[in-house]
């Protein structure tokens, strides 16, 4: 039977997602949250001591178990340190090119609880001022914030309760087109992880259960490669639900759902990827099998890590991966619904 999902959900669950900072190492707000929604959606939660979410789907049988994992941490920045002048080098979290956060609106983070705006800009930002500031090397200690506050030396931004270690969050500026593209920072992987709450709602609404137990794993260390490198030791076989890459010789567009064949990691099971496929021609959901060259999952932490799993990757196509993002409603949607199809499958 195939599964209904709730469109304008996981939308609107989405916009709160990527509107909500979550820097690896900075998730606990948003963990939360999300174990509340799970909660309120009649599933059972419990926390790792990573501070990952685990969430629970009985199944018509608990001989297996099946994991889904989605992660919320995104990537961002540390304060480095303050510079003499008042403004705050950066240390960056997750894997990013320099120029694709240059002159973004930021979020300080301090650990009392005030948050400060700024700028992310390079250390030569106007042509009226230097010669080569087009040609000024976009590197990380030719970057900085300017913060939004009156100061003009390390002292005064102390003041403030600005310290080293504190996180900076980039300003995502989440938008859905009419035509049903969803641009923002952080599509990776706040789509994928809508889609899994889409799939909760789902089974809470329609009252269906998966063929077999069902674990989801919303990690919150992925961007720097560890998300799922504990997993619960009764899981049988695990999905990866995280961004498709799009360009080169890639076949992914946004609209489609992307089954990753093999990454940087290796194949993903055959017989895993091939069900998926399977799955997908049936329910008629446009779908991408592609190599992706520089890429791990949650799955690769996993199996790095010595569990004993199958493992399998898709998600929603994500143009401009650790940029400025896009994705289309369609995917978010589908991602959703072939994942339904494969844990209700026999």
């Amino acid at each position: 039977m195939p599964i209904t999902i709730n469109r304008e959900y996981v939308l609107s669950l989405l916009q709160e997602l990527l509107s909500t900072p979550s820097p690896t190492g900075y998730t606990h707000h948003l963990i939360e949250r999300l174990r509340q929604e799970a909660d309120k959606l009649g599933a059972s939660t419990s926390l790792n001591h990573k501070g990952g979410l685990i969430i629970t789907m009985e199944g018509q049988s608990s001989a297996r178990t099946i994991a889904l994992s989605g992660h919320v941490d995104t990537l961002g920045a540390m304060v480095r340190a303050i510079k003499s002048n008042g403004t705050i080098r950066l240390s960056i979290v997750g894997g990013f090119t320099m120029n694709s956060i240059e002159n973004e609106y930021c979020t300080i983070h301090t650990r009392s609880g005030k948050t400060y705006t700024g700028t992310i800009l390079t250390t030569q930002p106007s042509v009226h001022v230097y010669d080569n500031a087009d040609q000024h090397k976009r590197t990380e200690e030719n970057m900085e914030v300017r913060i939004d506050e009156r100061v003009s030396s390390k002292e005064d931004v102390e003041k403030l309760g600005i310290m080293v270690g504190d996180y900076i969050s980039f300003d995502a500026r989440p938008v859905i087109t009419s035509s049903g593209y969803v641009k923002s920072r952080h599509l990776d992987d706040k789509a994928s992880v809508a889609a899994l709450f889409g799939l909760l709602e789902s089974a809470h609404t329609h009252n269906w259960k998966p063929v077999h137990r069902v674990q989801i794993l919303i990690s919150n260390y992925e961007e720097v490669g560890h998300g799922a490198a504990y997993i619960p030791g009764d899981i049988d076989e695990m999905i990866a639900v995280d961004m498709g890459c799009i360009g080169d010789d890639l076949s992914c567009k946004e609209t489609d759902v992307s089954i990753c064949v093999k990454d940087s990691t290796g194949p993903y099971d055959y017989h895993m990827t091939g069900k998926l496929t399977e799955l997908a021609r049936a329910e008629q959901i446009p779908f991408a099998l592609d190599v992706y060259p520089h890429y791990g999952s949650d799955a690769s932490a996993a199996l790095r890590a010595g569990n004993n799993i199958r493992a399998a990757l898709i998600g929603p196509g994500v143009h401009a991966s650790h940029s400025m993002e896009r994705t289309h409603s369609d995917a978010v949607i589908n991602t959703a619904r072939l994942l339904g199809a494969y844990i209700t499958a026999e």
